[in-house]
């Protein structure tokens, strides 16, 4: 009998985890075509002179025992150096109990392992740094001072009496959980910073998607929740995800992983193929046939999909419909808009926040892993700390190895600037914002990501008449961020790739099943 095959689009999270599921699940063949040259999507790792990019930032964290199981099985935890503080981290997934004491890596002496990390974000405003989420401490009330913290207790208040019905816009759904004196001070520039337009512009779905659990009151919890000894737990089911303190991380980075799942994939029979774009899907109404698939030379083909897993985005995967979906599927796909991403990496020799210290002294006076860049005379949105993700993402010990984040949109007069421009563009920015001096910077690059952030505004409030077309395909499974045109996590989007694998090896249909992850759940990330 004929081998049926799955053609998987992109090897992100989704794509592999959906290959990988099949693997090792059925005797299904993944044939995965991915348009980039390494596997990873925007959870790749960017190696530049062996120092190491994670684009946008990627704690490995899941309310889903599956998916913090499937990981751990991935890589190995690290060994805990005598002095540190213990770790247990213990799963209840499919009647099975697993303990992490067991199995572990000392990563000094094992490169594939997955490190437990402390989660410390913080906030730079008026240039003067504040805790993230905000902490209500004298340091708080300082920063601000007595006028404005005044106001903020007077406009929460307010909110609280008065909220705004209905919730309309992002504005809306924030005044009404934080005030409106908080909302300007520490979210509208941020999040118009994100996505380019107004917070009036973008509806209160994003909100719902991504922030709805915090709250002033969520923040007072989680403050009084940490007053209590702490455990030596991984297990944070009852915080927030934006309010989460410890995480798993790859020792080279999150693409470190998805690198390991491709060569299970591969050593299993599945395959892989790298610059090659999807440019056509072929039906009968009800059914997917194949993909037209274009490789690196220019030439196309024609592959037969008993099976079709798209993580490529909605527009393109519309677009290339053949024949043509409906116009009025189509007039949706086409109006989709999205956010795209720059990163420009720069390597110095020392930071002069935390009283300029150098990098030995990194990890005790400057312990970010990303510090939000809340004031609006400067572009750049996020400055990551790479050293503190993991101290092996950098080549040289001896040296800080930071990443400016910038949210554009592609083709935009930022995203077409000359590489050299942009290096010096984020130096001068670093050196405004008083985070280093231009004379420290020892080396730069730039890397960029189109379709990162899926927005929605454009035609999204007409989304749902896409979700209904290509829920009538019975072999067709939209799956992670881009497949399905929502603002998933990473753990969200291989959630998807897991159900559309249980339905096929169950013999059901999940595909309502499949749109409900990230609607229903209760834990969203905030970034």
């Amino acid at each position: 009998m004929t081998q049926k095959i799955a053609v998987i689009v992109g090897a992100g999270p989704a794509g592999l985890t959906a290959a990988y599921e099949l693997v090792t699940r059925t005797d299904i063949k993944p044939v995965i075509f991915e348009a980039d040259t390494q596997v990873g999507g925007i959870s790749k790792t960017v190696n530049y002179k062996g120092n190491r990019i994670d684009i946008g930032g990627h704690r490995f964290f899941s309310k889903s025992d599956r998916v913090m199981e499937w990981w751990t099985h991935i890589l190995p935890l690290q060994v805990l150096k005598d002095g540190e503080e213990g770790l247990t981290i213990t799963y209840h997934h499919r009647q099975r109990e697993v303990d992490t004491h067991g199995p572990a890596a000392d990563p000094d002496q094992v490169d594939e392992v997955m490190l437990v990390r402390n989660r410390v974000s913080r906030i730079l405003y008026d240039r003067k740094m504040y805790d993230y989420p905000l902490k209500f401490s004298l340091q708080t009330f300082a920063n601000l001072g007595a006028l404005r913290t005044a106001k903020i207790v007077a406009s929460y208040a307010k909110a609280r009496l008065n909220p705004i019905k209905p919730e309309r816009t992002l504005r809306d759904f924030i005044v009404n959980r934080f005030g409106q004196e908080l909302y300007a001070t520490f979210f509208r520039d941020y999040t118009e910073k994100v996505w380019g337009v107004p917070c009036e512009d973008i509806p209160a779905d994003w909100g719902a998607q991504r922030i709805k659990g915090v709250s002033i009151t969520g923040l007072i919890k989680n403050m009084l929740r940490k007053l209590k000894p702490a455990t030596g737990s991984l297990s944070q089911k009852d915080t927030e995800t934006s309010l989460i303190e410890r995480f798993l991380y790859p020792k080279h980075g999150p693409g470190q992983l998805w690198e390991v799942v491709a060569r299970e994939i591969e050593a299993r029979g599945g395959e892989i193929h790298y610059r090659n774009f999807v440019s056509g899907i072929s039906h009968d109404g009800a059914h997917i046939s194949g993909a037209t698939v274009t490789g690196p030379d220019g030439e196309t083909r024609e592959v037969k999909a008993d099976y079709l897993f798209s993580s490529m985005p909605i527009t393109e995967l519309i677009g290339g419909w053949a024949p043509p979906a409906p116009a009025e599927v189509r007039e949706v796909a086409e109006g989709l808009s999205y956010r795209d991403f720059m990163t420009v990496g720069i390597l110095l020799k020392r930071l002069k926040l935390g009283g300029g210290t150098d990098a030995r002294g990194l990890a005790d006076k400057v312990p970010d892993n990303w510090i939000y860049i809340q004031d609006n005379d400067v572009k750049v949105g996020r400055l990551q700390i790479f050293n503190n993700w993991s101290p092996y993402l950098v080549a040289d010990p001896d040296t800080i190895w930071v990443g400016l984040e910038y949210f554009v949109n592609e083709g935009d007069e930022f995203w077409t600037m000359e590489e050299e421009a942009l290096k010096q563009f984020g130096a001068a920015e670093l050196e405004k914002l008083g985070v280093a001096d231009p004379a420290d910077v020892l080396d730069a690059v730039v890397v960029r990501t189109k379709k990162a952030y899926p927005a929605y505004f454009g035609t999204y409030d007409r989304f749902k008449e896409v979700e209904t077309y290509t829920r009538q395909f019975d072999n067709l499974f939209c799956v992670g961020r881009n497949g399905m045109h929502r603002y998933n996590n990473q753990d969200h989007s291989m959630l998807t790739a897991m159900i559309a694998v249980d339905g096929i090896v169950d013999g059901r249909d999940v595909r309502e099943e499949l749109w409900d992850i990230n609607t229903e759940e209760e834990y969203h990330e905030s970034k």
